[in-house]
């Protein structure tokens, strides 16, 4: 008889049976530390492409690697416990076919223990998302602003302001709802188009600079503990300035190393300053 260890993660279903009953709250985490303080706190965890931007000050998004994001997702699992974790394909990783994509899913997520995968991408990505869930792989999709289409949109511009275009993206929302999708990111569109999807679609929807009204929200940690420094998006409230408090523990390290008090040492050692 076999013995299966308690699952106490938030899983994918709950996530999309908060639909209609509560808020989803959602950040990004890529490293430890962070993630262990994010874990009991929010209900979902997302290892975000972002990464090449707040971790490595990549310009964008593209040059991040699966392998990469592995590494980082495995860290994020590893240090925590309730909050359901997923993690970003990165670019070019899922574009070419539903069965590559399947094979990079399917390697990130033995590789690092995540429930579910996140991919951008219009109505055409759609067959990949019923191709990836039909095979046992959760997906995450995203519409509207997509970071990883950068240069086909040209540049972070928000979307939807146009009948035409708002009209395109509640297509993109409900083919990916329909290919199997558990919930969908909107991310830099009008309110009243995330509005409009929220009221739409049956599965949950989470905003990233789109409506108040979609039933969850995320946004990159570090914008919110002021540790992006000036690059900090309108939609994002900096809810502490963790950015100075460290920047002054560092100096007074500093000054302390300098001045030969060797901070620590003496308790331990007994070194005192010369």
């Amino acid at each position: 008889m076999s013995v299966h260890a308690e699952v106490r993660r938030i899983s994918v279903p709950q996530l999309t049976g908060y639909k209609g009953q509560r808020k989803i709250a959602a950040l990004t985490a890529y490293i430890a530390p962070i993630a262990r303080l994010l874990d009991e706190h929010v209900d979902m965890i997302l290892v975000g492409d972002s990464t090449a931007m707040v971790g490595y000050g990549m310009p964008d998004t593209l040059s991040i690697t699966a392998d990469m994001m592995t590494a980082h997702a495995r860290a994020v699992v590893a240090a925590t416990r309730q909050a359901c974790v997923v993690v970003d394909m990165p670019f070019g990783s899922y574009q070419e076919s539903p069965e590559i994509a399947f094979r990079n899913a399917a390697a990130m997520m033995a590789g690092s223990g995540v429930q579910a995968v996140k991919i951008e991408g219009a109505a055409t990505l759609a067959p990949t998302t019923r191709f990836m869930v039909e095979r046992g792989i959760p997906v995450l999709a995203h519409v509207g602003l997509m970071p990883q289409y950068m240069n086909v949109m040209g540049g972070f511009k928000a979307q939807g302001f146009s009948d035409e275009v708002a009209e395109r993206i509640v297509q993109d929302a409900v083919a990916h709802q329909e290919a199997g999708a558990f919930a969908v990111v909107l991310e830099g569109i009008t309110e009243a188009l995330g509005r409009r999807i929220t009221e739409t679609l049956s599965i949950p929807t989470i905003g990233i600079g789109a409506s108040p009204a979609c039933d969850g929200q995320i946004l990159v940690t570090e914008d919110i503990l002021g540790l992006s420094g000036s690059r900090i998006p309108k939609f994002a409230k900096q809810f502490a300035d963790v950015g100075a408090t460290i920047s002054s523990a560092v100096q007074q390290y500093a000054s302390d190393v300098r001045d030969g008090n060797f901070p620590g040492l003496e308790h331990c050692f007994g070194v005192k300053k010369a």
